[in-house]
């Protein structure tokens, strides 16, 4: 009678994210690179929200938060840089300008 041989894992895979710091592709404030996002951010918030969270499969319903925002940061390991008087649109902006130019680069 012999045993077969079994594989024992010992480490746990683990999630990987690029090795390299990221950047956004543009400013908080570049809101001139892309006029329909920001007239769509600035007078249609909530559309603009929508298009994001289906974006990035998330639930409309839930809006835009800190965390979706976060999960973006941390899925193209961009580093957090706090800004002094952003505000949500500009933000929000910015995260849909950034999806915007890494689906044309074949990169989201």
């Amino acid at each position: 009678l012999t045993m077969a041989s079994q594989t024992v894992i010992t480490v746990q895979p683990q999630f990987s994210v690029a090795q390299q710091p990221g950047e956004w592709q543009t400013g908080l404030m570049d809101c001139c690179s892309d006029c329909g996002v920001c007239l769509c951010g600035m007078f249609c918030f909530l559309c603009l929200d929508c298009q994001v969270s289906g974006d990035m499969d998330e639930c409309c319903l839930c809006g835009s938060s800190v965390a979706m925002r976060t999960l973006y940061r941390t899925k193209y390991n961009i580093p957090v840089r706090l800004h002094p008087g952003s505000c949500s649109p500009c933000a929000l902006c910015q995260l849909k300008r950034d999806i915007n130019r890494r689906q044309e680069l074949g990169i989201f």
